[in-house]
């Protein structure tokens, strides 16, 4: 093999050739690993936000150049540089290079020699500058440390597992106002109670098996995010956060404002879940008030938000978090993306489904979980009803309601729970209780409480969200057979920081829910969680 200088020396026949984009890509023809088509909607949703992130950035340092009436020396930069620290094949960092403008140069960083080979070989086929695309063979968390000086503006972390170890790294070299685009793939420890333990450890908070688990394993990894940032007084700031397939993917921009570092207790808290009833409450752990002059007071919340026993249904309450209960998204950012998405109808070979996520993510309200219409009415018994009547039922009680993107069937409200639960007793009392609902049980208690709302099913023309009445694929089914996360690459990798997990008894987990599989059911993917989740999935 050359070296880095000189052009890589292959023979195209001993490889197969994919294309994805306006990348080709050589992988080895005895290879079956490598390559994840499923994955192509991930690099496609990337490329779209980083390209929103670039001209939302140039615009605010030129308008910043502006105002300043030019007294800087130089304009400011128009160009930009990004890391991928897991880079594998080197398939994410030939389509940067070729689908997005104004990049600098990119580092495509692995550990692996033979991986850093790949890489030149497909920057070389690509036709693409080795000064653009800059192979580098080493541990991902010394290439962070060692660029805390000399800053990226954007950082790609992609692991197979969990983002968990290269958080610390990453936020210290990311520049200011810099975005960071993480990947978390463990949803096996994210969006079950299956380890709890492993959940605290990796992302300092506990999930909870419920109908939000997947929003729930988002703001376990925000305030995963938010804890590494913090503490070198960095504000991390969600542009867009969104639960894919077998894995969530978060883009957030990276803020040098030691203000907004104090306002974070109140956006951070505990959820509280009914095991009965599946009803939730948050409890944040600060709050702000408005001082003299305009100033904040930063003080400790009062609490709890709840009783020991639930009060709809008398079942227990369960605990998770802490998590970040502040936005997941920037409307501004995700309706900007949306539109570039929809002016490229070619540039995207996922565009459908890009359009579909991106248009519920708007329509999505700010307050944290939601309900499902399975997990209201079966808490008491009765069927379904539609999810338009159930909207319109709160929207005409003056509240706000939205789908979800992470969830089929979701009910997203800032209605208190007395309130949505006096909606469910509504729609019983129209259709007939169940036979089979005890007095005493905890359907029984929910249905015998007297309704403190007026309910109206009149239809509300707000209740059937735009994304569903212009048919936009808004939920995933399973895009392939046997689809899922793919098997790991086979060579070991030991060293600490970019290292593969070194696997021990019982460490693997069992099947899990892959998120959002469509309407019927989602599918189940194989996960496997390891415990220090060090290797990178091989794209």
């Amino acid at each position: 093999m050359a070296s880095s200088e000189e052009a890589p020396q292959y023979n195209v026949d001993d490889y197969k050739q994919i294309t994805e984009g306006q990348a080709t890509i050589l992988f080895p023809k005895h290879n079956e690993v490598f390559y994840n088509p499923v994955q192509q909607f991930n690099r496609d949703m990337s490329i779209a936000a980083i390209k929103t992130w670039r001209d939302m950035t140039m615009e605010a340092r030129l308008q910043r150049y502006e105002r300043s009436q030019r007294a800087e020396k130089q304009r400011p930069a128009t160009t930009f540089t990004v890391l991928e620290a897991l880079a594998a094949s080197g398939l994410r960092s030939v389509r940067y290079a070729k689908e997005i403008e104004d990049i600098e140069y990119i580092v495509a960083n692995d550990l692996l020699g033979d991986a850093v080979e790949s890489i030149r070989r497909n920057v070389h086929y690509n036709g693409l500058s080795q000064r653009l695309v800059r192979a580098n063979e080493g541990d991902a968390m010394a290439v962070m440390y060692g660029r805390r000086a000399d800053k990226f503006d954007v950082i790609d972390l992609d692991p197979y597992g969990t983002a968990a170890p290269f958080l610390d790294g990453a936020v210290q070299a990311v520049k200011n106002g810099g975005l960071l685009c993480v990947t978390c793939t463990d949803l096996a420890v994210l969006a079950s109670n299956n380890h709890p333990s492993t959940c605290f450890y990796k992302y300092g908070g506990s999930p909870l098996k419920a109908e939000f688990c997947h929003e729930l394993a988002l703001r376990l990894v925000v305030h995963s995010l938010q804890q590494a940032a913090n503490k070198h007084k960095l504000f991390v700031e969600p542009l867009l956060s969104c639960s894919i397939d077998f894995y969530v993917r978060l883009f957030v921009r990276v803020h040098e404002r030691p203000v907004l570092v104090k306002g974070v207790a109140s956006q951070t808290g505990l959820v509280f879940h009914c095991r009965g009833c599946g009803g939730f409450a948050t409890q944040p752990m600060g709050t702000v008030e408005e001082g003299k002059g305009g100033s904040k007071k930063y003080l400790v919340a009062a609490g709890p938000a709840v009783d020991r026993l639930c009060d709809a249904c008398g079942g227990r309450q369960e605990v998770g978090g802490p998590c970040w209960l502040g936005p997941l998204h920037n409307r501004d950012f995700v309706r900007r993306m949306y539109d570039g998405v929809s002016r490229a109808p070619t540039l995207y070979g996922t565009q459908a489904r890009m359009k579909g996520m991106l248009k519920v993510v708007l329509e999505e309200l700010d307050t944290p979980l939601h309900y499902t219409l399975a997990q209201l009415f079966s808490a008491v018994r009765a069927a379904c009803p539609t999810l338009v009547r159930v909207n319109s039922a709160l929207l005409n009680a003056g509240f706000r309601v939205s789908g979800v993107h992470s969830c089929p069937a979701a009910i997203k409200t800032d209605a208190p729970p007395h309130v949505v639960w006096d909606v469910v007793r509504a729609h019983v009392k129209e259709v007939g209780r169940s036979p089979r609902v005890v007095e005493g049980s905890p359907a029984g208690r929910i249905l015998a409480a007297e309704p403190t709302t007026e309910v109206s099913f009149e239809p509300h023309e707000g209740a059937d969200p735009e994304s569903r009445r212009i048919k936009l694929v808004r939920y995933q089914i399973n895009p392939e057979k046997n689809w899922g996360p793919k098997a790991r690459h086979g060579t070991q990798r030991g060293a600490a920081g970019d290292g593969a997990a070194k696997r021990k008894p019982g460490d693997e987990t069992a099947a899990v829910d892959a998120a959002v599989a469509g309407i019927e059911a989602v599918a189940v993917a194989e996960a496997k969680a390891e415990a220090d989740a060090k290797k990178p999935r091989t794209d």
